[in-house]
This record gives structure tokens, C-alpha cells and sequence, in this order.
């Protein structure tokens, strides 16, 4: 899996190719340090030739010191390597999320995904500089060390022909039982991230309703969970390091009961001893530094098959590379027997058999009870999602031949959840034309009756608003993204239940600034207002009663098409919702 990554560290080659580079440098010397010492000893101490103890001496200190700087050289460039390269895998995450369709995101939860961006990658940056680094590293210094150590006495280097197999039978039995365990406990994560997120998001309405030892109750919930699973995974992880220490100790025994022998025996000389036991102990710390990679690729392997289901994970809604249409000419939309699901189930279908037309310039409303199709079906113009059965045209052209890129500026959407950014209120404005001049923004704003809230406080454009905008309040973020939408200078215009925060007298005024035939014009000098196409979900008749034409929908199909007068005449769902809002009674 790593493989699939590997891509991502192209950008820092250099620093991943050098770093294991130094690494070699300081393991060819690290191990030579250990057979000088014993040629002082055996050679050097027994014939008292102090020039030659001294000469040993140096080039020991000399081999030291140009160890050590290699072996920092090698951290910093390793270090280096694997942060760019977590950089890089996040920020191929991030644009590939960037073009996951509605449908894709609902595949993977908000919560998820930033533990994958975060957590995941984390794991991943670790994994990254082991590889560059301690798995050169190790494997490197096992088998120069093994070969010293042969060098100096075959049979006593049997010892660790004996460890070798037990430690690698209890890594593999403790890397197969943990992997499950650490993939549940990266999910429980999830669930965390998820309990947190909804929490901080609507902390005004738990205060309101005095949940905060609800909230308590279900985080620490959602935290022993994460920590049970946690324990239940380091538990069987933990025996690797007893394990590790058990081969280890008992090698240095055995090493030590025969080795002695060997000396009483004359088979073997104190210096090359005082080697040997050098190199089982750089033998040992580089199974041990196996041992701790092995284990964090356990934990790894979990996080790199979450980051590889996204990058896997294939958007449903694609443009044509080469042939796409950049050009929207017109507002005219036309529906041709459009059917939708979410989960592309023609059995459970969200929308049924829909069919209308739209002329450019003409104002639609749309009507309906929860539930009944509205949002799904104009979200289905811009390609937020694809229909499943079915065509849409704009412009007389189907959206799908459209550049996702110009189709998506041609329709400007205020969705029924109004978001907007942190920064000052002109920079949010200018997420519909980062190049609108002041006038624009005012007259933009003045259209959708925010100008007048806007002066009212003391930075008026250049107000500060916090992630969200929760400082200010919900109508006042209905309206100004409204206004951002209008600075789009689209052909088409959303509205999906947009002003249901605001009285209806500002309603009124945004209906009528819509109307309005020099409103583009001031904001666009290329845009009229017959040239705008203009359609508005609501729940309020008031909102849409004096539309071209208002369309009624129940249970996901259009039960009626008409005007105002004529619906009130012919259809009984919108009659019924018209004198019920007038009275104020349920019918």
C-alpha cells in the first residue's frame, strides 16, 4: 500500500535518496568501531605498544565523531523527507476530496475524513521515516554486525541463528492479531471527531436546552470506547517489547557462559570477546529496531488502507476532458424524464418522471412539503449530483457536456443551509467575484437588503465574522449570501428556501430587487435582468406567488404547473397550503 504513496515523496527525492545514503556512512562505521577496540586489546595491551593504542585510539575517536555526523545529517534529511511527504499526501487528499460529488461525500462522514487528513497521514508520516531511515538502518547493521561476528567466532554466533526464529514467529502472531484491532480502534476515532464536531457546531442550541451533561455523558462515552479498543490493541502490542528483551538478555547470557568458556579454553582471546558481545548488542538493538517498525506498521497498515479508500474512491460525476462546453449561453433549463436516487436505485427512486421547461429570464417557484423533492431537484442543475435516469439540459445543451467549472458559474445557488467563511464580510462577498469592485459589492448588497445591517456596524465591509458567521444573525447570513450569489452575475439563480429567516417585508424587497431590469446591469455590465433565470424554493406562498409560474411537487413528482391564480383553482395541495398560511390554521 505504502507503494501507492511512494509517488508523493517525488517533490523531496533528493532528501529520501541522501538519507539513506548517510545512514550507510554511519553504520559501516559504527560497526568497524567495535573490531578496533578488540585489536587494542588483544594486540595492543598484551605487547604494551602504546603507539599503536594511541594511533587505535584516535581513528576510534575519528570514526565516532564522523558517525555521529552522519547519523544527524541522516535525521534531519529524513525528517525533512517524511514531513514533505506527509504535506504532499495531505494536500492530494484535500484535492481529491475537492472533487468528490455530493454522492461521494456522502460516502465518508466529515469526521472521517479528518482523521484520514490528520491522524491517518500522521501514521503514514512515521511509517515514511522509518522506512527511509530505520529500515535501512537496521537490516543494514544486522547483517554487517552478523558477518563481524562470524568473522570473529563462527560457533559462537549460533546463538543468534537460535533468537532469530522466535523473535520472528511472535512478531508475526503479534502483528496478525493487532492489525483488526487497530483498524476498529481508527473507526472509534471517527465516531470521537464526529461527537466533538457536532457538539462545537451546535453549542449554542446545547446551552439552550441545558444538554451540557448529555453532551458530557456521550463524549465520555464515545472517549472510553476509543480507549478500551486502544488497550484491547496495545495489549497484544506490548508483549513485543518483553519478548524482545527476553531473546536479547538471554542471548547476552549465552554469549557471555560460552565465550567465557572459549577464553579458559584458549579458543578465543578477551578482546575479540569484548567484539563479539559489541556486535550481538548492535544485532540485538537492530532486531529490536525492527521489532518497533514491524509494530508501527501494524498501527500503519490500518491508516494507509482509510487514506487509500479515498484516493481510491471514484468520483461518479465526471466532464468530458477535451469536447466540454465553456460556454453557458442562456438560463433555459429543461427537465426530459428525469428520474433520481441517492444510492442509484432505480427501485427507490427520490424523483419520479420529471418533465418542464424553463424559459431564460422566466422566475420559478417551487412548493412542496418536506420531503417531497425540492432541494434534490435543483440540485441536480448545477451537477451537484447526476440523475439516474434522464437528461437536463441548459442552454439546450445536457449539463453533462458542460465544463463542471463554467456550468457550476453560470448557476449561483444559496443552499438551504447558509455557510459562510472566516474573514471580514467583503471577503466572504467576494466568493462570488473575487474581482468585484466596492460598488458592486454595495449595489449587490443593496439588492438583497444586507447594505443598511452591514453600515450599521462599526467596520461595516471589513467586519470581522467567525468561522460559520455565528456573530451574526441568521437572517443577516441569509442575505448576505444572497449577495454573494448575485455578485456570481449568473445565468441562473437558486434560491432554495432562503428567506426563511428574514420577515417578510425584507422578502418582499429581495423579490422585487430580483425583478428589478437594471440590477445586473449595475452589478455586470455583460448581464440584464431578462437574461437571469431565477428560482426560488420556499415554504412561504407569499415567497413565490407572484413567480411566471410555480411548480407544486409531492412525494418526489410535480403534481402541478401553473400560476398563482390557476393553482388556486386546479390544484387542492396548493390551495390548501395557501388558506391554511392565510388563516393560520391546518386545514
Amino acid at each position: 500500500m505504502i507503494k501507492k504513496l511512494l509517488p508523493y515523496a517525488k517533490e523531496y527525492k533528493w532528501y529520501t535518496i541522501l538519507a539513506p545514503l548517510f545512514i550507510v556512512c554511519e553504520v559501516i562505521l559504527e560497526v568497524s568501531i567495535p573490531r578496533i577496540m578488540a585489536n587494542i586489546v588483544d594486540i595492543g595491551i598484551p605487547n604494551k605498544n602504546l603507539n599503536y593504542i594511541t594511533n587505535m585510539g584516535i581513528l576510534m575517536i575519528i570514526m565516532a565523531v564522523m558517525s555521529l555526523f552522519f547519523g544527524a545529517m541522516a535525521a534531519r534529511l529524513s525528517s525533512i523527507a517524511s514531513t514533505g511527504f506527509a504535506k504532499e499526501v495531505r494536500k492530494g487528499l484535500f484535492h481529491k476530496i475537492q472533487d468528490f460529488s455530493f454522492k461521494n461525500m456522502d460516502k465518508f462522514s466529515t469526521a472521517s475524513l479528518v482523521t484520514r487528513l490528520t491522524t491517518d497521514v500522521n501514521h503514514a508520516q512515521i511509517t515514511f521515516m522509518m522506512m527511509i531511515r530505520m529500515m535501512i538502518r537496521a537490516p543494514l547493521m544486522f547483517i554487517m554486525a552478523t558477518f563481524m561476528s562470524i568473522s570473529l567466532n563462527a560457533r559462537l554466533s549460533t546463538v543468534i541463528l537460535i533468537a532469530i526464529p522466535i523473535l520472528g514467529i511472535s512478531l508475526f502472531v503479534i502483528a496478525k492479531n493487532a492489525y483488526p484491532k487497530f483498524r476498529v480502534m481508527l473507526e472509534k476515532y471517527d465516531k470521537l471527531n464526529s461527537v466533538v464536531q457536532e457538539n462545537l457546531i451546535a453549542i449554542r442550541v446545547v446551552k439552550a436546552f441545558v444538554r451540557s451533561d448529555y453532551e458530557n455523558e456521550k463524549f465520555c462515552d464515545t472517549a472510553n470506547q476509543v480507549r478500551e479498543t486502544q488497550v484491547r490493541a496495545e495489549r497484544i502490542v506490548i508483549w513485543n517489547w518483553p519478548i524482545m528483551q527476553f531473546v536479547m538478555y538471554s542471548c547476552m547470557l549465552a554469549v557471555s557462559w560460552f565465550g567465557g568458556n572459549l577464553i579458559i579454553t584458549g579458543d578465543m582471546q578477551p578482546g575479540e570477546l569484548m567484539g563479539f558481545i559489541s556486535y550481538i548488542t548492535q544485532i540485538l538493538v537492530s532486531l529490536m529496531m525492527i521489532a518497533m517498525a514491524f509494530v508501527m506498521f501494524v498501527i500503519t497498515r490500518a491508516s494507509l488502507t482509510r487514506i487509500r479508500e479515498v484516493f481510491e474512491e471514484e468520483v461518479d460525476i465526471k466532464e468530458k476532458s477535451q469536447d466540454s462546453i465553456s460556454e453557458v449561453k442562456d438560463g433555459s433549463i429543461s427537465f426530459n424524464n428525469v428520474s433520481f436516487s441517492y444510492l442509484g436505485n432505480k427501485d427507490n427512486l427520490i424523483l419520479q418522471n420529471i418533465n418542464f421547461s424553463i424559459n431564460s429570464g422566466e422566475s420559478i417557484g417551487i412548493i412542496g412539503g418536506t420531503g417531497s423533492g425540492k432541494t434534490t431537484l435543483v440540485q441536480l442543475i448545477p451537477r451537484l449530483y447526476d440523475v439516474t435516469e434522464g437528461s437536463i439540459q441548459v442552454a439546450g445543451v445536457d449539463v453533462k457536456d458542460y465544463s463542471l467549472t463554467h456550468l457550476r458559474n453560470a448557476v449561483a445557488m444559496v443552499l438551504q443551509k447558509n455557510v459562510l467563511f472566516s474573514g471580514t464580510i467583503r471577503e466572504n462577498l467576494k466568493w462570488g467575484n473575487e474581482n468585484a469592485s466596492d460598488d458592486q459589492i454595495i449595489e449587490a448588497c443593496k439588492a438583497a437588503q444586507a447594505h443598511d445591517f452591514i453600515m450599521s456596524f462599526p467596520d461595516g465591509y471589513d467586519t470581522m465574522l467567525e468561522q460559520g458567521g455565528v456573530n451574526v444573525s441568521g437572517g443577516q447570513k441569509q442575505r448576505l449570501c444572497i449577495a454573494r450569489a448575485l455578485l456570481k452575475s449568473p445565468k441562473i439563480i437558486i434560491l432554495d428556501d432562503s428567506t426563511s429567516a428574514v420577515d417578510t417585508t425584507t422578502d418582499s424587497k429581495i423579490r422585487e430587487a430580483l425583478r428589478s431590469t437594471d440590477l445586473f446591469s449595475k452589478i455586470s455590465k455583460n448581464l440584464s435582468a431578462e437574461k437571469i433565470t431565477t428560482i426560488i424554493i420556499a415554504q412561504r406562498i407569499t415567497s413565490v406567488m407572484d413567480a411566471d409560474r410555480i411548480i407544486v411537487m409531492d412525494d418526489g413528482k410535480i403534481v402541478a404547473i401553473g400560476t398563482h391564480e390557476s393553482l388556486l383553482e386546479t390544484n387542492d395541495i396548493y390551495r390548501e397550503v395557501y388558506e391554511s398560511q392565510q388563516k393560520g390554521v391546518v386545514a
